[in-house]
């Protein structure tokens, strides 16, 4: 009986370690590259609800890299830096600048994505922050009133936007191979936490539907996506 309790606590401790140890078993580990268009809004809060009715997407643009780092068969983290405009449109008649307006967000943005695979189909989920590195605020001309642009100002005086975002992002991605490359379709949606205006509430919101490639340089590599 005690040895068959030890072979069992012997067979336990070896499964751990293989699954723990770098192995060609383990989820391929790639970099991608991805360039796409970004459709995003904002959300005004429930203080600003009304101007619900007056928002319009904006198709935003990121680039970027990828880097999907194997742990097992079925996980990997995924960490990625890339560039993107984001922002969002008030249509005409809205309380806060009345004639219609875009607020663009220009930021560098670091998600860092736990993904789990299920054959060439993955799911992943995780947090990412955001430094605007720049904006600009751009009104049409109403009644009087000409057209306007504006950069926006960031810091902690009074009118200033935020540097900083924070939030969480989640979707899914499939991945196609080819013969000496992998092409991923990836759907993701943002979820910003953080305020980011100084005049009314303003949360990022993000839908995105990006192509990704990543080039194979292992025979290896490819055997695991089949």
């Amino acid at each position: 009986m005690q040895q068959a309790i030890k072979s069992t606590k012997l067979f336990a401790v070896i499964m751990l370690l293989t699954s723990l140890a770098p192995n060609s078993y383990s989820q391929t580990s790639k970099l991608s590259i991805a360039i796409n268009s970004l459709t995003t809004n904002f959300n005004y809060g429930k203080v600003n609800a009304e101007l619900s009715s007056y928002k319009k997407n904006y198709q935003g643009l990121q680039a970027g890299f990828s880097y999907q780092a194997g742990i097992t068969p079925m996980f990997s983290l995924v960490p990625e830096i890339y560039f993107a405009m984001k922002g969002g449109t008030l249509n005409t008649g809205n309380s806060v600048t009345v004639s219609k307006s875009t607020l663009k967000l220009y930021s560098v943005e670091m998600p860092v994505l736990a993904r789990l695979h299920i054959n060439k189909l993955y799911l992943n989920a995780g947090p990412y922050a955001s430094y605007h590195i720049g904006g600009r605020l751009k009104t049409d001309p109403a009644n009087s009133v000409p057209a306007a642009s504006s950069k926006l100002s960031f810091g902690n005086d009074a009118g200033d936007f935020k540097r900083w975002d924070a939030g969480l992002q989640a979707g899914a991605g499939y991945n196609f191979s080819m013969k000496r490359s992998i092409l991923t379709l990836d759907v993701r949606y943002g979820y910003g936490l953080v305020n980011a205006s100084p005049d009314v509430q303003r949360y990022n919101r993000m839908l995105n539907i990006s192509l990704q490639v990543t080039k194979l340089k292992t025979k290896n590599a490819r055997k695991m996506l089949r």
